[in-house]
């Protein structure tokens, strides 16, 4: 394979770095939530439109056709359904924080299953971002001017009302679910060596990892920016680290998610890191080659093959996890 420098949840929370997440989680999920999310289209790409090694094969997974634009939807329905089934949800719904992609999944998920969902973001939060959620059936509730405080609102809501919570990344049930991607792209490329996935807290990078350990070698991409698993790589555990960058809005967590970081220890996972610039040539690539319009964080794995910071080795499978698509295309062209 290709070379790549080895570098809390709060409300409902467990014990996250103790919870175990296997390939038999991901596997339950991606039966649980068989009929409820849409298989997405797996496609070939010519290595050298990547500046990969011609000798290698490069296959992008369109999971920005999911259901709401992203992969979240997983996530989200694993969650829900994994509730009902246990009992645990009630009259008074899902709760989550977040005005972006995971919001809009649990907004999605809660509506297809007729329970009512309340989504708290901040006040700051893109108006069309906030009619979107409402679009989708969901209580929109904004406090405060950062996601810190609509996080801490939603806790404040489910200790009150005893509703379910949905965390954007640090939840088993998320991560299992968000695991289903890798689960369904190894069926259908027959098997690969590495797969590319953009990294914010991690759940995605959590689920595929653990779907494809001892399968295939999970790199984890994130902006030089916002590194969240490179630091707590390299520091032993998760850390806060600033955020900002052209990918911010997608891949904005602060730090790793347990889970994430406990996965990627046991499993091997290794971090590479892209420029801004990077991550904007990727994006702007995937639509002028292939026609496909990404947010700019979904844009980071690829930017790891034009940049060189993850190189493929001649005859290396490598899948491009393409997560989500809920973005302003109007800068393309």
């Amino acid at each position: 394979m290709g070379s790549a420098p080895a570098p809390r949840a709060g409300a409902q929370a467990r014990d996250a770095a103790l919870i175990v997440l296997t390939a038999a989680d991901v596997a339950a999920a991606r039966e649980r939530i068989r009929g409820h999310i849409r298989t997405t289209p797996l496609v070939q790409a010519d290595p050298a439109e990547c500046r990969a090694d011609p000798a290698a094969t490069v296959w992008f997974k369109l999971e920005h056709l999911q259901h709401t634009g992203s992969f979240k939807a997983r996530g989200a329905y694993n969650r829900i359904l994994t509730a009902a089934a246990d009992g645990h949800l009630t009259d008074a719904g899902v709760v989550a924080a977040s005005g972006g992609n995971a919001g809009l999944a649990v907004a999605h998920a809660a509506a297809r299953q007729g329970v009512p969902a309340r989504v708290h973001v901040p006040e700051t939060a893109p108006a069309v971002k906030q009619a979107k959620l409402a679009e989708l059936g969901a209580t929109v509730v904004a406090t405060g001017t950062k996601y810190a405080d609509a996080y801490d609102a939603a806790t404040t809501d489910i200790a009150e009302t005893g509703a379910l919570f949905c965390h954007a990344y640090d939840q088993p049930e998320i991560c299992a679910g968000q695991g289903t991607l890798g689960a369904e792209l190894l069926d259908q490329t027959g098997g690969v060596d590495t797969i590319l996935v953009a990294v914010g807290g991690g759940g995605l990078l959590a689920g595929i990892a653990a779907a494809a350990e001892g399968r295939a070698h999970v790199v984890g991409v994130e902006p030089a920016t916002i590194p969240t698993l490179h630091t707590a790589l390299a520091e032993g555990g998760p850390v806060a680290v600033d955020v900002s960058g052209v990918a911010a809005d997608a891949l904005g967590a602060t730090r790793i998610g347990e889970i994430a970081h406990a996965v990627a220890t046991r499993t091997g996972v290794t971090s590479v890191l892209v420029d801004d610039a990077d991550i904007v040539a990727a994006r702007t690539l995937l639509w002028q080659k292939f026609r496909l319009v990404v947010e700019h964080g979904t844009a980071a794995a690829l930017a790891a093959l034009l940049s060189g910071a993850y190189r493929p080795a001649a005859g290396e499978r490598v899948a491009v996890v393409l997560c989500g698509a809920n973005t302003d295309p109007s800068d393309l062209a």
